[in-house]
């Protein structure tokens, strides 16, 4: 992959907090970055919801944050990463409406539509690593 990567930022998601830290980093990053406001709150809402996730399905990780400028263009990626039990069924994961638990199965399908580039990796017993990528416009 070519590009630069700056002000590489990695949090750890142990606990409530490190939810609400992730909020205001990604929003933080948002801003130098220049998004619109709308953009702002798509990427934020898809942090949200994958740092949750990283917490209580992976039972905690980390999610790394930075500044990225690719063939021309400026954003914002974040990686998430757990050592969790992994997504046994990606198809199922990424369908709109379905949960592994008591929310409202919006977490992986909401968050892709949400940014411009979504990586999901996972295998059961391995853990899961999600990467966005959120475009300027």
């Amino acid at each position: 992959m070519s590009g630069a990567a700056a002000g590489l930022e990695v949090l750890q998601i142990t606990e409530n907090a490190g939810v609400v830290q992730a909020r205001k980093l990604v929003r933080t990053l948002a801003q130098q970055c220049r998004f619109s406001l709308v953009e702002q709150t798509k990427l934020i809402t898809a942090a949200s919801e994958l740092a949750r996730n990283t917490l209580v399905h992976g039972g905690g990780g980390t999610m790394t944050a930075s500044l990225v400028e690719e063939h021309g263009r400026r954003g914002t990626r974040l990686v998430f990463a757990d050592q969790g039990p992994g997504i046994p069924d990606v198809d199922l994961a990424l369908t709109d409406g379905w949960t592994s638990g008591g929310g409202m199965g919006l977490g992986l399908s909401g968050s892709r539509r949400l940014v411009d580039d979504f990586v999901l990796n996972t295998q059961p017993g391995q853990g899961t690593l999600v990467t966005i990528t959120k475009w300027v416009r």
